[in-house]
């Protein structure tokens, strides 16, 4: 198991008021990015995923976790970046929203850290309707980090419904 992986198994293990301002941070495209560590279940490393025929462009399918079937989004797809080849640093990040697993696929995974409130910023205001999954912007010694909105992210592109592993498996 990576250092991430036995940091994130550590966090899942703490109650939820003391993973307060922690978040997993990822790449992509080489910019940072963070998701709240709550919301993170596992990380595991790229693997064979189904296609699903009629899925939005950045459902890149369903995977078997366990005998759960999970969507599967391509981060950088949701984010309309350029595709890339995977490699063996490209992960699938497994968070749980509102009961709901799903995958998300990042470049890399970085580390935990913890991004004090006050360390926090508003989105742009010219990205704010564009960009309704951005949280805020997390201020990390001299660099910014991209904090998501997870409930955002995976919701569909009219926002209407959040993928769920039911509405995979119909």
């Amino acid at each position: 198991m990576t250092g991430i992986a036995v940091t994130v198994d550590r966090c899942l293990q703490i109650d939820q008021d003391t993973t307060q301002g922690m978040y997993l941070t990822f790449e992509l495209a080489g910019e940072g990015y963070g998701l709240e560590i709550r919301h993170v279940t596992e990380i595991i490393g790229i693997q064979k995923v189904t296609n699903v025929p009629g899925m939005l462009d950045h459902v890149i399918g369903v995977l078997n976790l366990r005998g759960n079937v999970i969507p599967v989004i391509d981060v950088r797809l949701r984010f309309r970046l350029p595709s890339r080849d995977y490699d063996e640093r490209t992960c699938i990040i497994v968070v749980n929203v509102n009961d709901n697993s799903v995958g998300l696929v990042v470049d890399k995974v970085s580390e935990v850290v913890d991004i004090p409130l006050e360390d926090i910023e508003a989105p742009p205001a010219t990205c704010r309707s564009r960009n309704q999954y951005i949280q805020g912007m997390g201020k990390l010694d001299q660099n910014v980090k991209i904090l998501l909105n997870i409930e955002a992210l995976i919701e569909d592109e009219e926002g209407e419904q959040q993928l769920t592993e039911h509405e995979v498996a119909i």
